[in-house]
């Protein structure tokens, strides 16, 4: 028989322990908390000195405004803060650290010891916590203004925590890694790391552009600045600034992407997807994305306090943030051009980006919208394509629909020798940032010169982009052509779903679907977009209804169309070994200049590459 076991109380020291599992996993956890209170506390300058990756010793000092000595027994006491009030303090939460478990929590898998000293106090104080109740003992102590805590043997008394500790060099990569994001999220403080009495980091305050771009430069790396596009917009309360790297630059794995909301690191599945949508067009297949990013939102909207360890946030309005940010970032990276990769860094200016329908304002339609917008813009002339090849619509009415397959049909005209637009170097003039071409090699590269030096290009894949924009733009134009299913597929769905496909039925319209609602849980499709029909069209709906459900938006349909457009590029495009004359080559060069997104193919790959001067020397070793 199960022994009966009654209901107790657990002791102080036990429930901080049990807490201690939700907040303190490493040193880096521990470092995370107590830099988090240094700037909460208006630091600015912190100091963290380490021993053994933070696991024999982490001492974190600030200049803060410090802690009176009467306070400091519930600095150390469980549910304890003086950063909110009440549930109004919550719902709009600006500090860092809120939940007054973190220095308990700690203290009670460690020892620990806080001084601290405020600016009209006359001595600091000095508080530790000792025996099984946790009790509290204050002396006077020697400190300047400010405080200092120190915590020592990291799970000394719970040894099967320590046990799961990992090398120290691993520990402490970990802990320098919470620093650096910390030091990414606020610019106006000075921060300085030691370990084992050894300078790692010695970051200062940056109160300018060029400033926060070195400190920028000395997280993340120079290469990641040289390859950055600084960002910045603000609309609808949202502001967003920053740095993305060029598509170019991009990693195996996801570990140069720092986004903050009001100074917050965050890991949002939400975000995550909007940057992902963003880059999906330029991304090589399996690499990832890097960027340095700052959201400023009214504290009211956003709830902080879901996570333990308040990694992840939630938006009241996910929707709004969502579009927001892949329309910034899709435009931005639209907006790249062979001069402004060819320009010094640029992360080292400041940029201002164009705001509303510029910059992206839209819904779930995604890139055919944002392409109507651009229809309404004067677009330059292209002085190079195949004899007879289709032209960047002007901003007119949309073409009848029996006319909307020649438009796409005419991009796969063949390439004349005769009849391109020239392009040949004038004798005044500028030099445009790809230069002008001097031979073709192989059948496959462009070589240029410009300004900078020797421009290769790879024709087949820049082609390949320009007939891709061009179909894109011709598509938000044109429209899309539904075809009627012969017998129209039913589908199970949740209520919900069914609800859901109902909301955006006009969206879904637009798309060229026509979705027909049967009963409380099933559908029925009647029509789906022409260039679709070889699309599995019920798991195509299902997947847009799942993602519409957690993301307020979808891309799967345009990521359809656009792979189709890809396609239709690809074959589209001059083939290798076609020989090309100097004009031909000149008018691709200007061309590259022109369209979006050009430094890259359909597929991700680069399309063009610079050799500098000093590139140049360094192979033939002048000037050693």
């Amino acid at each position: 028989m199960t022994e009966l076991r009654r209901i107790q109380l657990l002791s102080p020291r036990l429930a901080n322990q049990i807490a201690a599992g939700e907040v303190v996993e490493r040193p880096a956890s521990v470092a995370k908390e107590l830099l988090e209170n240094c700037l909460d506390a208006g630091a600015t300058r912190i100091d963290v000195d380490v021993e053994q990756g933070g696991i024999k010793l982490l001492r974190v000092r600030d200049d803060g405004g410090g802690i009176p000595a009467d306070d400091l027994p519930l600095a150390l006491a469980r549910h304890a803060t003086s950063k909110i009030r009440d549930l109004q303090d919550l719902e709009a939460v600006n500090s860092l650290g809120f939940r007054g478990e973190a220095l308990a929590s700690i203290s009670s898998v460690s020892r620990l010891t806080l001084t601290s000293r405020t600016p009209q106090a006359s001595e600091a104080w000095q508080v530790e916590t000792e025996g099984r109740d946790m009790e509290a003992r204050v002396q006077p102590a020697a400190h300047p203004v400010g405080t200092t805590v120190e915590v020592r043997d990291l799970f000394f008394n719970t040894p099967a925590r320590r046990k799961f500790l990992r090398a120290e060099k691993t520990e402490f990569d970990h802990l320098q890694d919470v620093i650096k994001k910390l030091a990414l999220a606020r610019f106006d403080v000075a921060f300085h790391l030691r370990h084992n009495g050894k300078s790692v980091l010695a970051l200062h305050e940056a109160h300018d552009a060029q400033a926060r771009a070195r400190r920028v430069g000395a997280v993340c790396g120079t290469a990641f600045l040289e390859q950055a596009l600084p960002i910045e917009i603000e609309r609808n309360g949202l502001h967003l600034w920053g740095w993305v790297g060029l598509p170019t630059f991009s990693r195996s794995q996801a570990d140069l992407q720092y986004f903050y909301v009001n100074g917050r690191m965050v890991r949002d599945k939400l975000v995550a997807h909007a940057v992902r949508q963003a880059y999906r067009d330029v991304l090589y297949n399996g690499r990832h994305p890097t960027f340095v990013l700052f959201l400023e939102i009214d504290p009211a909207v956003v709830d902080v306090n879901v996570h333990p360890t308040k990694h992840e946030v939630r938006f009241r309005d996910s929707r709004m943030v969502h579009d927001f940010l892949y329309g910034t970032l899709h435009r931005a990276l639209g907006e790249v051009r062979p001069e402004d990769q060819l320009a010094a860094p640029a992360a080292v200016t400041q940029v201002v980006r164009a705001t509303g329908l510029e910059a992206g304002e839209f819904g779930p339609q995604g890139e055919m919208s944002l392409a109507a917008n651009l229809l309404e813009r004067p677009t330059a002339e292209p002085s190079w394509r195949p004899v007879g090849g289709y032209q960047a619509p002007r901003a007119q009415p949309a073409l009848p629909v029996a006319e909307a397959q020649g438009a796409y049909r005419e991009y796969f005209a063949p390439l004349g020798t005769a009849g391109a637009a020239s392009a040949l170097p004038a004798e005044q003039g500028d030099i445009p940032p790809l230069g002008y071409a001097l031979a073709q090699l192989k059948g496959v590269y462009i070589l240029a010169e410009n300004a900078v030096g020797l421009v290769l290009v790879d024709m087949h894949a820049a082609h390949e982009r320009i007939t891709y924009e061009r179909l894109k733009t011709a598509m938000a134009c044109e429209g899309l052509k539904g075809q009627p299913l012969l017998v129209p597929e039913s589908l199970a769905l949740s209520e919900r779903e069914a609800d859901c496909a109902e909301e955006h039925a006009a969206w879904f319209t637009r798309l060229g679907f026509e979705l027909q609602r049967l009963g409380q849980e099933s559908l029925a499709i009647r029509q789906i977009p022409a260039l679709l029909k070889q699309a599995e069209a019920n798991q195509l709906v299902r997947d847009v209804l799942a993602d519409l459900l957690e993301y307020g938006t979808s891309d799967r349909i345009q990521a359809h169309l656009n792979e189709l457009l890809a396609t239709m590029a690809c074959h589209g495009a001059v083939r290798a070994n076609r020989r090309l004359t100097l004009p031909e080559m000149n008018g691709l060069l200007r061309d590259m200049e022109q369209t979006e997104r050009s430094g890259q193919c359909n597929h991700g790959r680069p399309t063009w590459t610079q050799l500098g001067m000093d590139d140049l020397d360094k192979l033939f070793l002048r000037g050693r």
